[in-house]
Formats: C-alpha cells, sequence, structure tokens
C-alpha cells in the first residue's frame, strides 16, 4: 500500500485518487509509515497543479490527516505556510490560511506559523473580491500578527463595505480591539464611536446589533478618556444613544440594546427614571441636557429613553423581558428612587409565563434586598404569596433567599408571610429545612412582630399534652422555630416564653440543627437552647444576658459558627452540663452522660524542613517577578525547579510534612496563576488561547486557592491575609475576562474575601497590603463598571506577592479510602436495580467534629450520589480516626457488571452558599481530601 501511495506523487492527482487516499487517512488500521508517504504525495501534488477545486479537496485531506496524526501536524503546517506566502490566487491563499488556522488551534505549539503571517499580506487578501474570505479574515484578525493601528484603518474602513455581513465582522473587529486597551488617542476614539453610531440606521439586523455593541465599547472609552470633569454628561450621552434601539424591529437587536445598557456604569438619576416613564419628563431639556458628546451636530433624542425598560419589560419575546430585567439589575445601585420605581415593574413579571423570566426577576429582587431597595407593601404580597407556593422548586427556593432579607414594616403582612411560608410547608414537605431557616431568619429580624404570636404558638403546641408531643409534626417545629428566634432578635424587652417549649426544641435538635446548620451548629444550638430553658426557668431572660448570642443570626457574618460562640456553646456546655443532661434525661427517658471534650494534640513540624519551604517561598517572590515582565517561560521552568526541591524533602517519609504539602500546593497555586496572568497582562511573547482554556485554568487556580484556604490547620492571620489576596486577585482576573458569565458570583466572592480580610484585620492583623486597599477602595467602582479594562488594568498593576513565611505548625487535613478485598477481579455482588452496600474503610486526618464530609459516589459521567458521613457518631482523636462505614448506592443499572468512582470531600463552609443544590448533598463548595477510588461491582456471583 506505501508503494502504490509513493507511485502517485509522479502525477497529477484526481478526484477517484484523492478518494482514496482519504480512505486510507480515516482508516484506523491504516500503518504508521503509509501516512508519512500519503503527505509527501499530497505535497507533490501542490507544486503540479494550482486548480482551485484541487486545491479544497487536497487541503480538507491535509486536515484530516493532522487529525489523524498529530505527528505530522508540524509538518503539514509548514509545508500550508510555504505556499500560502507565495500563492497568487487570493482564493487560494485565504483557504490556505484557514486550513493553518484550522490545524493549529488543534495544535498550540504550531501556532507562531500561524503568527508569521505579515501586514501586507493580510491587507491584499482583505481586499480581495470574495465575500467569505474578506469575512473570515476580518473574524480571525486575533490569530495573525498584525498591528493594531493597521486593523483598527482596516475594520473601520470595511463599515462602509455593501456587504452585510462584512460590515457586521468589521464592528465586531472594532470591538476586539476597544478591550485591547491599546487606543488613548480621543479622535481615533471618537471617530470610531461616530461610525458606529451611524450604523444603528442600518438596514441590516444583524449590523445594527454589532453596531449596538460597538457603541456600547467604544462609548465607554470614550467616557473613561474625558479628562475634564465632563464624564457623566458623555456617559448619558451613550446611554441615550442605545436607548433609541430598545424599540428595534428586531428581537436580536433589542436584546443586544439591554445588555449593552446594564454595562453603562455611570448614569444620570433623571435619565434613568425616563426610561420607566413613557412620558417625557420636563426636568430634562431636550436641546441642553442631551450631553453631545462626540460631535457638535450629532443630536441625541431624549425623548427615545422614554419608557425604554417599560417596553422591554412588556416585549412580547422572553428573551427581551429577561434581557431588560438583567440590564436593570445592573442599575439599580445607581439610584435608590430609580430602584424603588422599578420594583412596581418587576413584581409584576413575577406572573410572566416564562420561567427563565420569572427566575431573572427574583434574582434581580434578591440583588435589590441585598442592597436595601427592596421595599415590602402590601400590594406586593400577592406576587410573593404566589411564588412562595409555586410548583417550581427553583421558584419557591429564590422567594425564600429574597425574604431572608427583606424588612416587613406591619404586622398584618408579617402574618400573611407566615401563614404563607406554614401553607407552603405542609403542601411540600421536601422544602422543610429551608423553610424553617427561612422562619428563623424572620422571626430574628421581626422580633417586635414575633412576639405577638407567641401565644398562638404556644397553643399550637399544646404544652398540657407533654407526653403526646408528635415529633414529626412539621408545623410545630416551624413554631418552635419561630419562638427560638426571638431570643436572638433586636427586640428590648422580650417577652415571657414557656421554658417547656425550648426543651421541647430539643427533641427536635437533630431536626432544628439541620435547617439552621448556616447559622449555628448542633453543638451550639444546644447549649443555647439550654440557657434559655435555665434562665426562663429563673426569673427570664435579661436584655444583657441574651447579648452573647445575638450576633450568631447577624446576616453579614459568615456562614458558619465564629470561634466566639464555639468558644460560648463550649463554656455554656461545660458550666449548665447537669441542667442539659436533666433535660435530655427527662425528654428521652435516659440516664444522663457526662460531657467529654476533645483533647488536641499537635505535630512538631521539623525546623530544617520549615526553614528550607520559607527560602522556597523567597524564591517564589523573585519568580513573580519574571511573570510580571513577560517571562511566563522562564517562570515556569523555576516553578518546576522549586517543586522538585520540595520533592526531594518528601523521599523516605510515608506521608508528607504538613507544610511540605502546603508548599506543594502554593507552587500549584503560584503555577496556575502565572499561566492566567500571561492571557490577561501583555508579556513579550504573545500567545494564542483556545476557547475555553482560560476559564479551565481560572477554575483550577480558584480550586486550589479553596484547598490552600481550608485544608489546612494553624495557619496565621497574616499567612490567612495573604491567601485573601490570592483570592481576591484570582476574583479580579475573573471579572478582566470579557466573556464573562458569571459576573454577579464572582462579585459575590470578591465581596466576602474583603469581608474576611477585614475581620482579620479587626482582630489585630496588621498586614494589609497595598493591593487590598486599593481593591477595598475601589470596589464600588468594581461593581458599577463591569468590564472596564482601564480600571481592571490599573487594579491588577497594584499586586506584587509577597513572600510566605511559615511560623507555626500546620496541620493538613486529608484522607484515605479503601474498599477491602476489591479489584477488578475480586467484584463486590450486587443485584441490578436493587441498592447495594459498599463497605468502606476511612481513615481521617486532623479533621474535627464541626468538619462537614461527603462521601462523593458517581455512577457513569452523570448520576452523582452524595453520602453525609456523620463525624459525631465514630470515634477517635482529630488526629486519626479510622472507622468503616456502609455506603448505600441506591440504584444500580441494568448491567452485568459496572464500576463505581468514590471519594471523600469536605464542604469549605467559609465560601457562599449561593450554589445550593436542589437535591440533598452538599450546599457549599467542595474541597477533595483524597484520591479518587474505584470499585468494581459484578452481577455474577464469584461462587
Amino acid at each position: 500500500m506505501e508503494q502504490w501511495v509513493r507511485s502517485l506523487s509522479d502525477k497529477p492527482l484526481s478526484s477517484k485518487t484523492l478518494a482514496s487516499l482519504r480512505s486510507l487517512v480515516i482508516n484506523p488500521h491504516t500503518s504508521d509509515s503509509t501516512l508519512p508517504a500519503v503527505l509527501q504525495t499530497l505535497a507533490h501534488s501542490l507544486t503540479l497543479s494550482h486548480d482551485s477545486v484541487l486545491l479544497h479537496q487536497v487541503l480538507k485531506l491535509l486536515t484530516d490527516l493532522s487529525s489523524r496524526c498529530p505527528d505530522l501536524s508540524p509538518l503539514i503546517l509548514d509545508l500550508l505556510r510555504s505556499i500560502s506566502l507565495s500563492s497568487g490566487s487570493t482564493r487560494g491563499a485565504a483557504e490556505l490560511l484557514s486550513t493553518l488556522a484550522s490545524i493549529s488551534e488543534q495544535n498550540s505549539f504550531a501556532v507562531p506559523n500561524l503568527k508569521d503571517i505579515d501586514d501586507e499580506l493580510y491587507v491584499s487578501l482583505c481586499f480581495g473580491q470574495r465575500v467569505s474570505v474578506r469575512i473570515w479574515l476580518l473574524r480571525n484578525a486575533e490569530k495573525f500578527r498584525i498591528r493594531s493601528s493597521l486593523l483598527f484603518t482596516v475594520f473601520l474602513g470595511f463599515t462602509s463595505d455593501p456587504y452585510p455581513y462584512v460590515r457586521e465582522a468589521a464592528l465586531d473587529g472594532l470591538v476586539g480591539l476597544s478591550k485591547t486597551g491599546e487606543f488613548e488617542s480621543l479622535d481615533a476614539i471618537e471617530g470610531c464611536y461616530c461610525r458606529a453610531v451611524e450604523l444603528l440606521k442600518d438596514t441590516e439586523d444583524c449590523v445594527r446589533s454589532a453596531a449596538v455593541r460597538a457603541v456600547c465599547e467604544w462609548g465607554q472609552m470614550l467616557v473613561a478618556c474625558d479628562h475634564k470633569n465632563n464624564r457623566r454628561k458623555r456617559s448619558d450621552a451613550v446611554f441615550l444613544q442605545i436607548c433609541t434601539m430598545v424599540r428595534d424591529m428586531s428581537t436580536g437587536v433589542k436584546v443586544e440594546a439591554f445588555d449593552a445598557l446594564g454595562k453603562i456604569a455611570i448614569v444620570s438619576e433623571a435619565v434613568l427614571l425616563q426610561t420607566l416613564s413613557k412620558k417625557v419628563i420636563g426636568i430634562i431639556n431636550a436641546k441642553n441636557n442631551h450631553a453631545q458628546c462626540t460631535a457638535e451636530s450629532l443630536e441625541i433624542p431624549v425623548a427615545g429613553a422614554a419608557g425604554a425598560f417599560v417596553h422591554g419589560l412588556e416585549d412580547e419575546f422572553y428573551e427581551v423581558r429577561k434581557s431588560a430585567i438583567s440590564s436593570l439589575r445592573a442599575l439599580i445601585d445607581l439610584s435608590a428612587k430609580f430602584a424603588g420605581e422599578a420594583l412596581n415593574l418587576l413584581m409584576d413579571l413575577l406572573n410572566d409565563p416564562s420561567m427563565a423570566v420569572r427566575l431573572e426577576t427574583l434574582e434581580t429582587l434578591h440583588h435589590m434586598a441585598i442592597c436595601g431597595h427592596f421595599k415590602v407593601q402590601e400590594m406586593h404580597m400577592h406576587a410573593i404569596l404566589g411564588s412562595l407556593i409555586d410548583k417550581s422548586r427553583k421558584i419557591r427556593s429564590e422567594m425564600r433567599k429574597i425574604l431572608k432579607l427583606v424588612k416587613l414594616t406591619d404586622l398584618k403582612l408579617f402574618k400573611q408571610c407566615i401563614s404563607s411560608l406554614l401553607e407552603c410547608l405542609e403542601k411540600y414537605p421536601q422544602d422543610e429545612a429551608d423553610i424553617l431557616a427561612v422562619l428563623f431568619h424572620i422571626g430574628q429580624s421581626h422580633g417586635n412582630f414575633t412576639s405577638y404570636i407567641i401565644k398562638t404558638a404556644t397553643q399550637e403546641i399544646d404544652l398540657d399534652s407533654r407526653d403526646k408531643l408528635d415529633l414529626n409534626d412539621a408545623r410545630k417545629a416551624a413554631y418552635l422555630v419561630l419562638i427560638i428566634s426571638v431570643p436572638l432578635s433586636d427586640k428590648q424587652n422580650v417577652p415571657c416564653i414557656a421554658p417547656q417549649l425550648f426543651s421541647y426544641a430539643i427533641t427536635m435538635l437533630g431536626r432544628i440543627s439541620h435547617s439552621l446548620h448556616d447559622v449555628m451548629d448542633q453543638k451550639t444550638l444546644l447549649a443555647f437552647l439550654s440557657h434559655c430553658y435555665r434562665l426562663y426557668s429563673s426569673s427570664g431572660l435579661e436584655s444583657n444576658e441574651k447579648e452573647p448570642f445575638l450576633h450568631v443570626c447577624q446576616k453579614d457574618t459568615p456562614n458558619f459558627a465564629t470561634a466566639r460562640i464555639r468558644n460560648l456553646a463550649r463554656m455554656s456546655s461545660e458550666q449548665t452540663s447537669d441542667e442539659t443532661s436533666e433535660i435530655q434525661s427527662q425528654i428521652r427517658g435516659k440516664p444522663s452522660e457526662p460531657v467529654t471534650s476533645d483533647v488536641e494534640s499537635h505535630l512538631e513540624e521539623p525546623d530544617e524542613v520549615k526553614t528550607s519551604m520559607n527560602l522556597i517561598s523567597k524564591k517564589i517572590k523573585f519568580i513573580w517577578s519574571l511573570v510580571k515582565s513577560g517571562c511566563t517561560k522562564e517562570a515556569l521552568t523555576a516553578l518546576r525547579a522549586c517543586k522538585e526541591e520540595v520533592s526531594l524533602f518528601a523521599i523516605g517519609s510515608p506521608q508528607p510534612v504538613s507544610v511540605l504539602a502546603f508548599m506543594l500546593l502554593y507552587l500549584q497555586v503560584i503555577k496556575y496563576l502565572a499561566r492566567v496572568w500571561e492571557h490577561f497582562v501583555p508579556t513579550r511573547k504573545r500567545h494564542s488561547y483556545e476557547i475555553g482554556e482560560v476559564d479551565l485554568l481560572l477554575g483550577k487556580l480558584e480550586s486550589r486557592l479553596r484547598e490552600l484556604k481550608c485544608r489546612f490547620v494553624g495557619l496565621s492571620k497574616e499567612e490567612k491575609l495573604q491567601i485573601l489576596d490570592l483570592i481576591i486577585l484570582s476574583c479580579l482576573l475573573r471579572l478582566s475576562k470579557v466573556e464573562i458569565c458569571c459576573y454577579l458570583t464572582t462579585m459575590k466572592r470578591l465581596s466576602s474575601a474583603i469581608s474576611q480580610a477585614e475581620f482579620l484585620h479587626k482582630e489585630g492583623c496588621t498586614g494589609q497590603s497595598k493591593f487590598f486597599l486599593e481593591i477595598k477602595s475601589s470596589l464600588h467602582e468594581i461593581g458599577t463598571s463591569y468590564c472596564c479594562p482601564f480600571l481592571l488594568k490599573k487594579l491588577l498593576d497594584h499586586f506584587s506577592l509577597e513572600q510566605f513565611v511559615l511560623c507555626r505548625n500546620l496541620r493538613h487535613i486529608h484522607a484515605e479510602l479503601e474498599v477491602p478485598d476489591n479489584d477488578s477481579e475480586n467484584p463486590l455482588f450486587f443485584v441490578s436495580g436493587l441498592p447495594v452496600a459498599i463497605p468502606c474503610e476511612i481513615t481521617l486526618h486532623n479533621i474535627s467534629n464541626e468538619g462537614r464530609l461527603w462521601l462523593r459516589i458517581t455512577i457513569g459521567e452523570e448520576s452523582i450520589q452524595f453520602v453525609f458521613l456523620n463525624l459525631n457518631l465514630n470515634e477517635g482523636s482529630e488526629e486519626v480516626r479510622k472507622f468503616t462505614f456502609i455506603a448505600p448506592v441506591y440504584i444500580t443499572p441494568k448491567a452485568v457488571s459496572f464500576t463505581l468512582i468514590a471519594s471523600i470531600a469536605m464542604e469549605c463552609l467559609l465560601e457562599d452558599a449561593d450554589t445550593i443544590r436542589s437535591c440533598p448533598g452538599p450546599k457549599h463548595a467542595l474541597t477533595y481530601l483524597c484520591r479518587e477510588k474505584e470499585i468494581y461491582l459484578s452481577a455474577v456471583s464469584k461462587d
């Protein structure tokens, strides 16, 4: 076969011969020696004939050959590059470049071959006769090494092309250039902005959509370049200009317009209010206040903004309504009055037929509640109560999140809300944990109203029928949660509460603590209930006696019990252990047992190892200077050498010392940070990234930072502060990403990290960096300047990596998972379709009882099951505890055999719980403590 292929190189190839060659390429049984012969024959055929049809077929075959045999890709790229530079046909050269780009995307090492295309060749191809070639070149300009100034001229010129898709590609090219931050000439920015404004009146939908994007991006650049304190007027002009497009006939143009409105960072309150009124407001003068910003002849109609958002929220297409809501969410922070006016419009959308629109509305209302702009009125209650009992679990969950934050100003509204939650509890018992948590938050923040229903709650529970107390009554559990929230409220004069109610609450301790896991753990809850029982049994609860527990439920505290509360719970359990045990014995009918406390012991780290790791940390600080100077390749090589040096210390040790594990993880963090930094900050050698690669790198960076933060015990406040600096930097890099789709989540992570750093500072830590202070002072501007390249670039420049000085004895949190006597030859037996028990031997290191551990079991690619590991049921110290756990797998596939993947994960309680799963499982982000374990099962018995 190889000889036959080589014999074809002496004559031009026919279509039939090319089809035969293609069958050889795609055949997986073709020998490796035959493929180079195919390449040689195709290369020779390109020199014998310049027929366009033949060229197209050969190029397609070369692409298939590159996919089939990646080792030949460098040779194919060199061949195509040499031909493309000498091709006389515009179409042929463009096809060659397209093939070059396609193969280069599959082989990142070959990108420099494509970058060598010079300016002259690129421009000559752009001015060719074929429209399809021109469009491809404009849309793929970033793949070539073309000067930005030349691309600006080419793109701007082709916005006047007679073909609409060429104009669209040129406008999108200008949008891409605006995000590079390389243009500072005010004349160039004004010229580009004016041209985009002209194309807003184009006859083609695709061109108008692209023009809206260009007006938004270049308009913001125009605002950022203003040094005459005229930014608000300029920004208003851009905003008003985009408002003229929200009534376009094209759905796509309207969506683009509303998306663009949400990106404007500075808008006058009067202009915002005009968008909510179809009647032109008199306080805006069309002649004097339209804020012409680029040319005196450019008229911007103020009336174009009249009712802009009203039209969007009433649009017949749900995509437009959803986009308008999202834009409103971004703008409500700019004006409290605007937020109040928008609230009435948003409440009507809670009855929208589209699920996507309702969810977007609820997310916006949640954001308003966080900002304090959600003022509940009686006319809103119908929509709110309707969402609480909606058929969709997601809708109900989102509305309950909002109720945790809102402040009800009327007792009637409060009673309606409580009544609706109780109705929802009866109708949807699966939502019990979430509903009880909402009731607790509402009761704690409305102590003056909750006290009015204590009498009703007491009658509902019926204190006289103690022996008949139904522990499965969800309604009674709800009333108990309301009652125990009263002592933690801000009400000064707490009414008298029967102490038996707190003893009844202890009977439902597990049920209630599961609902309040984001407020306090079970141990703290037990101490609090015992505390209240003792005080109410004697002389009542004084205001100074309830104060130590007040900050358990503050809305700005993290979702975990603070150290102060844990200590208080421990002291309370020790001081009142007799009373607590007495209560428990009376309720459960069991004898009292003494309360035992865990004894913590620390493993000493060798001083030699710690000293060496601090020296390596000092090296890393200097390596970071290479990253900032653009020498990423050299920096990664140096980091690899540091990793090898750290690994040498672990030789001979069955398990790595904690400080070594910390340093290895820290090196991974810096490695991913360096690779991400190369993408966002200009370097000496520019590299091309595949689609999604930056997202992948950012995800790995955030995962390693989460491990660094959660998997080590004993970090000093200064070390924690340095880790928080890195987390803040990762959030800033995520916000700098052009196509970011998780802006709100990233902003919440950024705010949370800043709050934790502030808490450490208040606790006596004095190591705040200049980078942190700049981020803190610019946080509001970041929140209202989505994707502003100038601000984010300025903040990134303030970051400098400080040396990690490990001054304490660290303890590494990790685990081991084994399934005895199980491998591919000795599988566990199961019956298809029935549950199966997996015997697991688990070893945990340095994990306290407060840790929330899960056994993650994966079946196939999509089915994931979480099993909670209750550490309170397992004996052992915090340093090492070993136990056997029988993990249930509830659904087994209909197969003769299959493999499970199991691992142990720990919830990071310091992380936001916004990504709450709709099914039972972890509520916070997870960090994995051991390697994945394969478990083999078979339906065929070994006997």
